[in-house]
């Protein structure tokens, strides 16, 4: 039987540390083997999110963009691997970096650009399109973020919907 399709939730922030926080909020629902693909173009306010997530799942020590490095591990109750796939283009050079290992694996992974290898994504996991919003001079920072909800996570994140 196939599940029902996954509710979509949109949520918008007006600074990074409201997007932090609500990253937060989210990652302290988040369990072994979840995955989350972040998306969009640059300056949507992905790290920022990555950042949060990392925390609210318990992760330790400085929260910094794995761009340059690809794969940033954390250590916590469980492991978090922030993975940014920015700087990688070809299927190749993803295959090689043995994502798969890490990926549904028994920590939490957070992928930005995870729409550079859809192929990693194990078919129960969360989908966050960020988006740069309106622009004005008085919120400057304005994000909005579209999550596609697996089933598998829906009564675990149904929480930070309702609060």
């Amino acid at each position: 039987m196939t599940p029902p399709p996954a509710p979509v939730a949109t949520v918008t922030t007006s600074s990074p540390e409201e997007t932090e926080a609500f990253g937060r909020r989210l990652g302290a629902h988040l369990r072994a083997g979840d995955v989350v693909a972040l998306v969009g173009p640059m300056g949507a306010g992905k790290t920022v999110l990555a950042r949060g997530l990392a925390l609210g799942a318990g992760a330790t020590g400085y929260i910094a963009s794995p761009s340059f490095v690809v794969i940033r591990e954390y250590a916590g109750p469980l492991h978090v691997y922030h993975i940014d796939l920015y700087r990688l283009e070809e299927a190749h050079d993803i295959a090689y970096l043995g994502l798969d290992d890490l990926i549904g694996g028994e920590g939490i992974a957070i992928v930005e650009w995870a729409d550079r290898a859809p192929w990693l994504l194990p078919p129960e996991h969360l989908h966050i399109v960020c988006t740069p919003g309106p622009q004005s001079a008085s919120q400057p920072h304005m994000r909005a973020f579209t999550l596609t909800i697996p089933a598998s996570m829906r009564d675990r994140l149904a929480a930070v919907f309702s609060a």
